[in-house]
């Protein structure tokens, strides 16, 4: 069985009489709770718990982790960073989503601004998978659309992409790379755009699907890993 760990930063949902309405347990809760529904074995943790709830044992036991963060990017200390992406780099899967484009950890593994044009005005979204034989990408038909959505547009200041999965089209006239795979080290990244705050868009079936999808593809295989450091000559 798949461990996977949600983190959100969960401050939105303590202030915003909106967002309560919509995740009234929070963003992580409500992102837990489908994946339960697939038997992976899920637990969450956020900014404010002790070390973020991200300690060593936690990330230890923990295949996939899943980052949402928006308003408290800097809030989140350096050394747990650090702890993530030594995690990463060893294995352990990474799902950032929406707004944790700007977050310290995904800066970090992406080495660049991560900046990107933004436009909350509450119109829809149409997620075009230009990737279909893509395991991210299983199940999703040739389109699907979110009613609500806030805009993310093009340049967005990240690597070329190992792979491109999903492209988003808003109704400004805007494009957006929304779905995106890296490898770092020994671990697998997916980015994935939607999931503003306001906007319902973790109820989405076709949310749903592609981020248990995501875990799917980021999980850790039985590969072998190759070792570092110090080594003996294997000739005598």
């Amino acid at each position: 069985m798949i461990q996977v760990t949600v983190w959100n930063e969960f401050r939105h949902e303590k202030t915003d009489e909106t967002v309560q309405a919509i995740y009234p347990n929070g963003i992580h809760e409500q992102i837990a709770s489908f994946l339960g529904e697939d038997q992976f074995e899920v637990r969450t943790a956020t900014l404010d718990e002790e070390e973020h709830g991200l300690t060593e044992e936690v990330l230890n036991e923990t295949d996939v982790l899943i980052w949402w963060g928006h308003m408290a990017h800097d809030e989140v200390a350096d050394d747990i960073v650090e702890r993530v992406q030594n995690r990463v780099l060893q294995g352990m899967g990474l799902i950032v989503l929406h707004s944790g484009h700007f977050s310290k950890i995904f800066k970090k593994l992406m080495g660049t601004s991560c900046d990107l044009k933004w436009r909350e005005d509450g119109r829809h979204t149409r997620v075009w998978n230009v990737n279909p034989s893509h395991p991210i990408a299983e199940g999703v038909s040739e389109y699907f659309e979110l009613e609500q959505e806030e805009m993310y547009g093009e340049h967005f200041d990240v690597p070329a992409p190992d792979e491109l999965i999903f492209v988003s089209w808003f109704p400004g006239g805007e494009v957006f790379r929304s779905g995106m795979t890296y490898r770092r080290g020994n671990g697998k990244i997916f980015y994935f755009q939607p999931g503003h705050e306001t906007y319902p868009s973790y109820y989405s079936k076709d949310v749903q699907r592609v981020i248990k999808n995501g875990i799917h593809w980021c999980a850790p295989t039985e590969n072998h890993y190759p070792s570092y450091g110090h080594f003996e000559s294997l000739e005598k």
